[in-house]
Parts: C-alpha cells; structure tokens; sequence
C-alpha cells in the first residue's frame, strides 16, 4: 500500500514539480535544458561497460572527483555516466571532468521513467553518493540484476526520523541496495535501523580530496586581488538568509578598516541577490567576476566564481562556512582545514557533524551559537595570529589524519562487485 501510495503521489505531484521546476529556471535557465532526461530520454550507450554514478548537486560532484578517478583506475575499459538533479551540480561536473564522463539528468521516479534510463544508459551497477534513495529506480535496477551501492552514505538523526514515517516504503528502497558504504558507525547504524543490508563503515571520502599543488600560490594571487597587506575572512558556500544575518552582526561589530570580509555564496543563481545586499545603498561592490582590485576602503568583496573555493579558503586567514548560520546542514568544512585554515561553524552542521565533532575536538575549529558569536569569533581570532595559526595546524593534521576512506571503498566494492558476479575488472 505504501509503494503504490508513493506512485500515486508521484503522479499527482508532477504538474506542481513541472511547475516549480519552469519558476526555477527563471533564475537558472539549466533547470529546462534537456528536459526529456527527466523522464529517461538519456543518450543511447554505446557497446563496452557503463558505471553510473550518482551526484545529486555541487558537494556530492565534488566527492566524487576521487570515487571516478578510482572508478576509470580500476575499470579501465569502462564509460563513467554521472548523473545530477541540479543545473549546478552539472556544471561543477563538466568543469571537473570534461570528457572524461558522460552526464545526464537522473530521472524523475516514475516507472516508466526509470525503465526508460536503464534501458538507454544500459549500466552495468551503480554508485549513489550520500543519501538518494529512489523507490521505483531501485526495485528496477533489482529486477534487471543491476547492483547498486550507496556509498560515503550519510544519514542524520532527523532525516532518519523522516524515513522512519515512512518505514515500510524506506526498508523496501534499502532492501534493494546491494550495500551501503557509511561515513560513521552512527550513520551505518541509523541505515541498519531502517532495514538495510551489508553496511560497512569505510569513512567520508571528502577528506580524500584533491588539494592542487599550486593551491598556496592560488591563494596568494588572490591575496593580491583582495589587497596586500589587508586581514582576510572568507565566508564560504553561504545560503539564502545567511548573507543579511551577518552583514547585520558585521555592522554592528564595525571591524577595523584593514579587515576585509569576502563572501563566497553557494549558489551562483544567488551571486546578483547577495551583491545588491552587500552594495547596500548603491556602492560598487568588488567582485570576482570583474576582475578589478579591491578598493583599500571596501569592507566587502563578493567571490562570485566557480571553482574557485579552495582558492579562496587558502587565500583566507579566517574561514567561516555557510550554511550553519540557518538549519541547512551546514556546508564542507573539510575544504578549509585541507589548506589548513581555521574555521568557524554555526549550530546546524547536521550533514557534517561527525566531521564537525571532530574539528572541535582536535583544536581545528570553532562552533558559533549565532552570526553575532560568528562574527565576533571571527574578529578575535583576526587579532590574534599565533592562536590563528596553531588552529590552522591542526586544521591540516585533522584533514591528513582522515584520508584513506577512498582506498577503504576501493575494497569494500571491488569484493562486492565480485561477489554480486559483477563486470570483471579490467
């Protein structure tokens, strides 16, 4: 009764996400572009192994950098399709990938939908990065012999309690997964509670990422931008109602003139909303895109570039990340301690708390109550250049000292693959 529930509702909610989806391309023009992929119309494979890979938008893109890498390493015969279900998480793909993966929509759970996709994409299993649990393309990917993997799977105490409403039709989703890689032992257990099966923890492979070796050097032409000689606090990947909370705490703290506070938002759709914010009564505001230096009066400079955002974390002496501020969840973290910069956090990093923990614990981070302990946690450390400093060591040892959850997953698929009589290796 719950599946056939769920299908009903799907059916009764399509004219609302159409909808919805046309209102958000106002703002993104991507979100209608190859719109029959929605409904499985992907491009035909050609003859040879197909490996899907699952990453619903930007983050998920981004922590599956290492996973293709490993993926094309250890099949090396194979085509990467890499699906998304946002225009910027597309994007993030093409721009770390290029060629060397196909990308497509994911489709909509319809039936006919899905049995559409794995017909056209023909893959030979699948990898779902964090949490995509997806009723009718799971029991068809079951049907077909398809495995499916959900891996550096991520589960918090309140999404749980979501499925858990809904248990019968969340165990039926999980009952069709060939495993689950969890981050922790508390999200593998939280996945067990629900139903599934063959959950191994083998950590979160966002610490495995990438850090180019010329990052310093990024950072330190970015420096030159923002301004020689100036303090620098970049606030990273913020989130709709974030940027007015704590330009309301900054002008109330009034910072010296040599700080200078640049704002990363997470989504580029928002770069135009959060520059009128920050230009306030019609001032020029810097801003990445222009490529002119930044005033030595500016208080503010927007960071309105993609791929730049380690870049911008190693050009910071302070980092604070966004979407703590307001109950998102809280953005990655890790990024910032990879190039070994302090960072500050608000109270919601559900998505990232084990990691969030951890950054407490070892002397790498700092949790803010609200924007006014944000900001002046900010100002304190900017004053402050040996303790600064000391967090920033332990920012890098806390992101060396959690790598290897990548050679970890390597494993735990190889042997599943394997026992599932999965495509050989090649």
């Amino acid at each position: 009764m719950a599946r056939f529930a769920y299908n009903v509702l799907l059916w009764l909610a399509l004219p609302v996400v159409l909808a919805r989806l046309a209102w958000r391309a106002r703002r993104q023009r991507g979100y209608l572009e190859r719109l029959g992929e929605r409904f499985g119309a992907v491009a035909v494979s050609g003859s040879g192994q197909v490996i899907w890979v699952h990453a619903v938008s930007v983050g998920e893109t981004r922590a599956a950098e290492p996973l293709v890498s490993m993926l094309l390493r250890d099949h090396p015969a194979a085509s990467i399709l890499l699906t998304h279900m946002t225009p910027t998480g597309r994007a993030t793909g093409r721009e770390i990938f290029g060629d060397r993966v196909r990308q497509a929509w994911l489709p909509w759970d319809h039936g006919f939908a899905v049995r559409r996709f794995l017909s056209r994409a023909t893959p030979s299993f699948g990898v779902l990065l964090e949490t995509e649990l997806w009723p009718n393309l799971l029991r068809e990917c079951h049907a077909r012999a398809i495995p499916v993997f959900l891996v550096n799977a991520r589960l918090s105490a309140r999404s749980a309690t979501g499925y858990a409403r809904v248990a019968s039709l969340a165990r039926d989703a999980l009952s069709h997964l060939a495993g689950v890689a969890a981050q922790t032992p508390e999200d593998a257990a939280r996945f067990e509670a629900l139903g599934a099966r063959d959950v191994a923890v083998t950590g979160n492979i966002k610490f495995d990422l990438a850090v180019p070796e010329d990052i310093e050097a990024r950072g330190l032409a970015l420096r030159a931008w923002l301004g020689a000689g100036r303090r620098i606090w970049v606030v990273g990947s913020t989130r709709d109602g974030e940027e007015s909370l704590l330009l309301k705490a900054i002008e109330a703290a009034d910072p010296p003139p040599d700080v200078l506070v640049v704002i990363v938002p997470r989504h580029p759709q928002r770069f135009e909303e959060v520059a009128a914010l920050l230009a306030g009564g019609g001032a020029s505001l810097p801003r990445r895109s222009l490529g002119e230096p930044v005033p030595a009066a500016a208080r503010y400079a927007l960071g309105d570039s993609m791929g730049e955002m380690l870049a911008y974390y190693a050009a910071a002496d302070v980092v604070l990340v966004g979407g703590s501020l307001k109950p998102y969840g809280g953005q990655n973290l890790i990024e910032a301690c990879a190039v070994g910069r302090p960072v500050i956090f608000g109270p919601h990093t559900f998505n990232f708390e084990s990691a969030a923990e951890a950054a407490l614990a070892q002397g790498a981070g700092l949790r803010a109550r609200d924007a006014c302990e944000a900001v002046a946690m900010a100002l304190a450390l900017l004053d402050e250049p040996l303790r600064r400093a000391d967090m920033g060591r332990c920012a890098l040892s806390f992101a060396r000292a959690n790598r290897g959850a990548l050679a970890r997953l390597a494993g735990w698929l190889a042997a599943r693959l394997d026992a599932s009589r999965g495509p050989a290796r090649g």
